[in-house]
Parts: structure tokens; C-alpha cells; sequence
């Protein structure tokens, strides 16, 4: 009965289907974490510095995923599939870590074991993710990328959604034991549909360790040398252009990561919203919505192309920082904060929609595994960055202060990159 299932490389709507579900693995973690967990020990009287460093104790592996991108490119082959190897070890490693987090009974009071064990999974998840992220740029055609990065970031979204607003309803209201069951169980079951799924129809569904080439496959054996990987990465992320390219990027992530911190914070500890409020709002309300928009972003992208998509949407972005930040004396007003977080959740993953097609288009031949993987390793050194910083400045400067200063940051990146673009273009001429 296996034997007749489509495969990855041979059908597209297969592709859209498994990096949407991957993603949504990947998500329902990072949402019982980040946001969850977050907000419960916000909640529970944790200060916004112990709250950040947990967030950037978690977030911590996701920035050394650079380094595992040319080792997964270095043994990229294998006869269950290339780099498919990698993702289902990993799947399961992270399945035995979630495990671990059973050992938590008071999240409060054992706040460095459940930093740890959070972390220990970290590991495992990022490297699961680069192998994911690696995959996908060796298998999806340039002109399925936008919508196939639409799949991938609606997954996320979904995923965020099931881990913040599904597993924070569970932990307030059977205890933590039982969302990191849950959230188990969940992981489990996508580890089993990744090992069925093939990338191609010569696949085997038992490993080997000592590759055999097939007749169809003439690169089998032409895995790169590991220093060789590292020094094309270095001299392909540090060229000019890439550079200014994912400066911009960066700044919004990382503006995005401070503010949504901030304001979190702000809901639960100075106009006493409960934990649980602010992770449904986070990851429940809207996510419909917000699927549909991902998806129309991801097939803007591909019609109009991903750079005149991404120059719109931070400007978008920078507006509402701006707007909502100067509206912060009405943030006591339910109404106004629900619209503000409801808007939010539009603004990461349709800026991800058109930057990470960006990002793949600057990758190139034979590192663009490597290379793709080390800007999102830069992209979540950003978040973990911003949470550090949000938590730092949330001591001395209000949250409307903080989104202010993000929104006018992201405005000033783009005047200046586009002023720079007009005066080469100028003087060329």
C-alpha cells in the first residue's frame, strides 16, 4: 500500500501538504514555549529580565544552526532520502526531549530544570529545522517558492496556535504535566507521517549505513568536504550585496521580536490580562485569517516577485508600529489591544513570505542548504536577540516607547537603503 503513495520530488501538491505539516510540528513547540510558558511565568510574578533570558535560553540553539547546515550538507545523502535522515532522527530525539519535560511539576519553582530541558529540545528541533529549510530549497522549483514558503509559514502559524492557545488552555487548566504530554503525543504522530512520506520513488524506508549509488543517482557520492562548505558559506553570506539584502530583514525580525515582548508583558503585568488571555489572543483568534492572508502573500510573491512585496510590507509594518505605539495612553481599552495583537499576528508571517524567497534567491549552488540555513539561524538569532533586549528595556521605557522606537527604526532602514539604491542607480547613469 506504501509502495503507491506519491512522492515529494514528483508531486507538488505533496510538497505543499509536508512542509505545511513540518512546519506546523515545528511551530507547536515554539508556541508552548515562547508564548505559553512565557506568559504562565509572567503571570506566576517572574520579572520581564527572567522572563527574556528563559526566552533566550530556549531560542539560544536556533542561533547555531549555521553550524549545522554544512554538516547536513557534508552527509546529505542517504538511501530513505536525502537529508530525510537527518529530520526523522531529529523528530525523534525531539520527541524523547518533549518526554523529558514531563519530569516539571512546578515550571516557578524548578525554573532551571525547565530551562534546560526546553533548551536540551532546542537542540534537537533546530537541527530538525535546518534539515527541513535544507530540504526544501533543494526540492521546490524557484517559481513554487513563494507559495510553498506560504505553506511553511501558515504551518508555523498553525502550529504557534495549537502550542500557545491550545497547550496554555491545558497547562492552566490541568497543569503542566499534561500539556507536555500533549504536546509529546502531537510530535509523535508527525515523526510517523515524515517516515512514510518519500522524497523519491527509489527511496527504501529501512537505513543503511554505508550509502550504495543507484544507477539513477550519479551524485550520490559527491557530498562536499566540510572546510570546503564552510568557506563557500563565509565568502556567499558576506558578499555586498546579501549583506545590505538581509540587513533589512534582520531589523524587522529583531523590531518585530522587541515589541511583541514588550507588549505581552505590558498586557499581563501592568493592565493585569491573565496568561491565558494573551496566548489565545497570541496564537488563537485570527489564525484562520491569518492562514488566508499567508497564503495570498505567498502567491503575491510569486506574481509580482518577492523584493516589491517585501519593500510593501515593511512599510506596512513600520506604519502600524508607529500608529499603535502613539495609541499606547488607550491600550487599557480592550478593544484597542485585541485590534493591535489581531494585527499583529498579519505582520511576521506575511513579511516571512516575501524575505524568505528573498533569502533563497541569494543562495547558491551546492551550499544553498548550508547558506539558507545560516540567515535562519541569523533570523532566530534576531528573535532571541530582540526578547533579550525587550526584557532589558521594559526596566526603564514603557512598551508604546519600545514600539515607537521599533516602528521609526524599520522606516529609517528603508529610506536609507532606498536613498543609497537611487544614488547608485544616479551615478551610474
Amino acid at each position: 500500500m506504501l509502495t503507491n503513495l506519491p512522492v515529494l520530488k514528483e508531486s507538488k501538491s505533496l510538497r505543499y501538504f509536508s512542509f505545511f505539516y513540518l512546519y506546523v510540528m515545528q511551530g507547536i513547540p515554539s508556541g508552548f514555549a515562547l508564548t505559553a510558558v512565557a506568559n504562565y511565568l509572567a503571570a506566576k510574578g517572574l520579572s520581564s529580565y527572567s522572563v527574556g533570558s528563559f526566552i533566550a535560553i530556549v531560542g539560544l540553539p536556533w542561533v547555531l544552526q549555521f553550524i549545522w547546515g554544512p554538516i547536513i550538507d557534508r552527509y546529505q545523502f542517504s538511501v530513505i532520502g536525502h537529508r530525510k535522515h537527518w529530520v526523522v532522527l531529529t523528530q525523534v530525539l525531539a520527541f524523547v526531549a518533549s518526554l523529558a519535560l514531563m519530569m516539571v511539576n512546578d515550571p516557578v519553582k524548578q525554573i532551571l530544570l525547565l530551562s534546560l530541558l526546553f533548551f536540551i529540545h532546542s537542540n534537537f528541533a533546530s537541527v530538525q529545522d535546518a534539515s527541513v529549510d535544507a530540504m526544501a530549497i533543494s526540492i521546490v522549483p524557484e517559481a513554487e517558492r513563494g507559495r510553498v514558503n506560504a505553506f511553511m509559514r501558515g504551518g508555523y502559524l498553525l502550529g504557534i496556535a495549537a502550542g500557545s492557545a491550545g497547550l496554555s488552555t491545558i497547562l492552566n487548566h490541568y497543569g503542566f504535566f499534561y500539556a507536555a504530554a500533549t504536546q509529546s503525543a502531537l510530535l509523535l504522530f508527525f515523526t510517523i507521517i515524515t517516515y512514510i512520506i518519500k522524497l523519491d520513488s527509489a527511496d527504501n524506508y529501512l537505513p543503511i549505513f554505508r550509502p550504495i549509488p543507484s544507477a539513477n543517482d550519479v551524485h550520490f557520492n559527491d557530498n562536499p568536504k566540510l572546510k570546503w562548505l564552510f568557506i563557500q558559506l563565509y565568502k556567499a553570506v558576506t558578499v555586498k550585496n546579501s549583506m545590505k539584502t538581509f540587513l533589512q530583514i534582520a531589523v524587522v525580525y529583531t523590531c518585530l521580536s522587541i515589541f511583541i515582548r514588550g507588549f505581552s508583558f505590558h498586557l499581563i503585568h501592568n493592565l493585569h490580562w491573565t496568561n491565558n488571555a494573551v496566548s489565545v489572543l497570541q496564537g488563537g483568534w485570527g489564525t484562520i485569517a491569518t492562514l488566508m492572508v499567508t497564503l495570498l502573500g505567498g502567491y503575491m510573491a510569486d506574481k509580482i516577485g518577492p523584493e516589491i512585496l517585501q519593500g510593501k510590507v515593511m512599510f506596512v509594518i513600520a506604519l502600524f508600529l508607529i500608529t499603535f505605539s502613539l495609541l499606547g495612553s488607550f491600550w487599557y481599552l480592550k478593544s484597542v489591544s485585541i485590534t493591535g495583537l489581531l494585527l499583529f499576528n498579519f505582520a511576521d508571517p506575511m513579511f516571512s513570505v516575501a524575505a524568505m524567497p528573498v533569502l533563497m534567491l541569494l543562495c547558491r549552488k551546492r551550499i544553498e542548504g548550508s547558506q539558507f540555513t545560516a540567515y535562519m539561524a541569523m533570523v532566530n538569532f534576531c528573535d532571541v536577540l530582540g526578547s533579550y533586549f525587550s526584557g532589558w528595556a521594559m526596566t526603564f521605557a514603557s512598551a508604546s516607547q519600545i514600539g515607537l522606537v521599533c516602528g521609526l527604526i524599520i522606516l529609517s532602514v528603508m529610506i536609507f537603503f532606498r536613498n543609497r539604491q537611487r544614488n547608485i542607480l544616479s551615478s551610474e547613469v
